[in-house]
C-alpha cells in the first residue's frame, strides 16, 4: 500500500511501512557544509549521517523510522 509524505514540502509516495532513508536514496540530498553528498552511511543508526527532521522534530535518524501517511520530512537541520 502506497502513502503520501512530505520530503521537503514536496509530496512524494513511499510503500506504507518501509525504511524512510530507503525512500530517501532516491531522491537528491543533502550536502555536507564542503558539498559532498551526504546520506544513509552505516543504515543502523550509529553514523547518524540520516539525521532529518521529522514532524517538527530535529535530529532523527531516517535509517531507524519507518514511513507513514503524513509524514513531513525536513532533509535540512
Amino acid at each position: 500500500m502506497k502513502v503520501q509524505l512530505f520530503i521537503d514540502g514536496q509530496a512524494h509516495l513511499a510503500t506504507l511501512g518501509s525504511n524512510l532513508a530507503a525512500a530517501l536514496a532516491g531522491l537528491p540530498g543533502r550536502c555536507s557544509v564542503s558539498g559532498q553528498p551526504r546520506a544513509a552511511l552505516c543504515g543502523m543508526g550509529v553514523c547518524f549521517e540520516c539525521r532529518v527532521t521529522i514532524d517538527g522534530q530535529p535530529h532523527q535518524r531516517a535509517c531507524q523510522r519507518v514511513v507513514y501517511e503524513g509524514m513531513e520530512v525536513a532533509r535540512e537541520l
